[in-house]
This record gives C-alpha cells, structure tokens and sequence, in this order.
C-alpha cells in the first residue's frame, strides 16, 4: 500500500467512526442521518429515499451537485424544479415551500448533530426550518465541526467567503478571505440557522459523505 492509500483509508476508518457519532446526534434531535463511502453511494442513498413521482426542489448546495443528485433526478421520474432554470425564479423558490423534498448542505455540522447554515436571500434557510414535507442534506466530512461555535466560525470564516467569491459579490470577507461581520450590501450573511432539533420525524435527513465536499 502506498503512503497515499495509507492516508486515505486511515482518514475514510477515522471519518466513519466520527459519522457514527453525527448520526447519534442527529437521532438524539430528531433527525436521522446515514454514512455514504463516498459520493456514488451517497446517490444511490439519495435516490433510495426520495420516491419516484415527488416534487423535488433545492437551495443552494454545492454537495448536492457535486454527488450529481439534480442531474439524475431530472432524467427520472421526478418533478425537479431548477430555479436556475426557471424564467421566474420567485415562484420556482416559493415552490420549495410545498415540495415534497428540499434540497441542500449545510455550512457546518456538529459533531453531535447541530447544523449550521448562512443565508443571503433566506430561501434556502426558510425552507430548511419550515415548509418541504421532507429535506435531505448532503454534507461532506470536510464540514463536521466539534461543536456549535467551531461550526458558526466555519460557515462565517471558511464557506463565506469561498461564496461570496462564487457569486462575484463585493465584501470584505472576498477580500481579507475571513469575516469582519460586516454590514456590506452584498453581504450573504444575512440570516444564520442552527438547526438543533427538528419537531416532525423523518423530516429532516442528512448524508454523511466521505468526502471534501461544498465549501
């Protein structure tokens, strides 16, 4: 085996044995989480849990992309809304609202099952906390945080501005690469969720994914 296989398979034993603990967590709130190898898996878990003929929307989520869940919905049985794609991008959002599944990562989760997500326009949070029958995020390792404070410093201090470069926008986290909790028009740090529990069981579902995966 060579030094590079070593590293990788110590990390994938180190990963699943932390994903054990998540999905602890995210029991003991109410939520229920799965461990996927790798981002194949991940969308064939995807797959396995949203049934054929839902309505299907999503918020921003690079992860959720990156395992190509929306590409593969789209070629199935599926009604996948793409507000990307949709000339009237307000009605494709307030769609999410009465979407059988909802889309999306997360910024930050703890290693006892709290989520952290920032939000610009808030359709995406909005929708995490009320709203979709049912949500599904897809979070690599890379973003598992030992608790609540860690994960708000990453979704402030590592997704944000790694985002705000995405969308072109004129902060100062673009600029210094950390956040100052500037007040910036184009600021995408307008709305934090901390998704700590969720009151409807079987709403909330999150893949583990043994990979860097989002920002």
């Amino acid at each position: 085996m060579t030094t590079d296989e070593s590293v990788r398979s110590f990390t994938a034993q180190r990963n699943e044995s932390l994903a054990k603990k998540v999905i602890e967590g995210l029991k003991s709130r109410n939520m229920t989480g799965f461990y996927a190898p790798d981002r194949a898996e991940a969308l064939k878990l995807a797959l396995d849990l949203i049934p054929e003929g839902s309505v299907v929307t999503m918020g921003g989520g690079m992860s959720v992309w990156q395992i190509g869940l929306p590409q593969a919905l789209k070629e199935g049985n599926y009604r996948f809304i793409d507000r990307d794609e949709d000339p009237d991008k307000r009605a494709a959002m307030l769609a999410a609202y009465d979407a059988d599944w909802f889309l999306t990562s997360a910024n930050a989760i703890t290693e006892d099952g709290v989520m952290v997500n920032v939000d610009g326009n808030a359709n995406r949070v909005s929708a995490i906390a009320q709203g979709p029958k049912r949500v599904l995020a897809v979070v690599g390792m890379n973003k598992v945080c030992p608790d609540t404070d860690s994960a708000l410093k990453r979704a402030r201090n590592v997704a944000a501005p790694i985002n705000v470069r995405r969308f072109s926008l004129n902060t100062p986290c673009m600029k210094t690469g950390s956040c100052i909790d500037c007040k910036s028009p184009d600021t995408i740090c307008c709305q934090i969720l901390i998704t700590r529990f969720e009151r409807h069981a079987g709403r909330m579902n999150v893949i583990l994914v043994n990979e860097d995966l989002g920002f």
